[in-house]
């Protein structure tokens, strides 16, 4: 079984900064990509940004230099550093890889729980 676990939600002020992490555990064999979703309340969940397993890197417009995703495939993280947060990024924030758990097997979707990010002053 593939678990993975966020951390680093918090209530943070307009303007203010938060890093997320992501760990995966597990039988885990390979991870290709992994990346950051969030879903604000009454709203569908979105791409935040991807990263793939050599570190290139994928953004949503809304969030285009103010956030950065960083991965350490040794430890299995994956990592968002927010800068300059808004209150529309308010959202529970969610980890996704994609996961193998042998040589011969494919890849498959695997989500966390999510972490709350609150941005108000």
């Amino acid at each position: 079984q593939v678990r993975l676990v966020e951390s680093g939600g918090d209530l943070v002020q307009p303007g203010g900064s938060l890093r997320l992490s992501c760990a995966a555990s597990g039988i885990i064999f390979s991870i290709n990509d992994m990346g950051w979703y969030r879903q604000a309340p009454g709203k569908e969940r979105e791409m935040v940004a991807r990263i793939t397993s050599i570190g290139s890197t994928n953004y949503a417009d809304s969030v285009k230099g103010r956030f950065t995703v960083s991965r350490d495939n040794v430890k299995k993280m994956v990592y968002l550093q927010m800068n300059s947060l808004k209150p529309e990024d308010t959202a529970r924030y969610y980890c996704n890889a994609l996961v193998r758990t042998a040589p011969q097997a494919g890849y498959f979707e695997v989500w966390g729980q999510g972490t709350l990010v609150t941005v108000f002053s």
